[in-house]
């Protein structure tokens, strides 16, 4: 009788690892998928900022010689 309710009990934890690791895989897609967001988000605010840039560069070199000597170097943050 022992040994059933010993197996009883190792079913029932092995039960309740099952669904923990369902919980923690249902988690971790979800994650993944914030994470896959965000990212992408980055990546397209990264492209605007880099645009942007290249806009402002473009009018900085249209503008004349002495109004150049007058604007501060910029430095791209890293």
């Amino acid at each position: 009788m022992a040994a059933m309710s010993r197996i009883d009990d190792l079913t029932e934890r092995v039960e309740r690892l099952l669904l923990r690791h369902e919980e923690l895989q249902r988690t971790h897609d979800l994650l993944q998928q914030q994470l896959d967001v965000t990212t992408h988000e980055r990546d397209s605010l990264k492209a605007r900022l880099a645009a942007a840039r290249a806009r402002i560069d473009a009018l900085i070199d249209k503008l004349p010689a002495s109004a150049k000597d007058a604007t501060p170097t910029h430095t791209p943050d890293a």
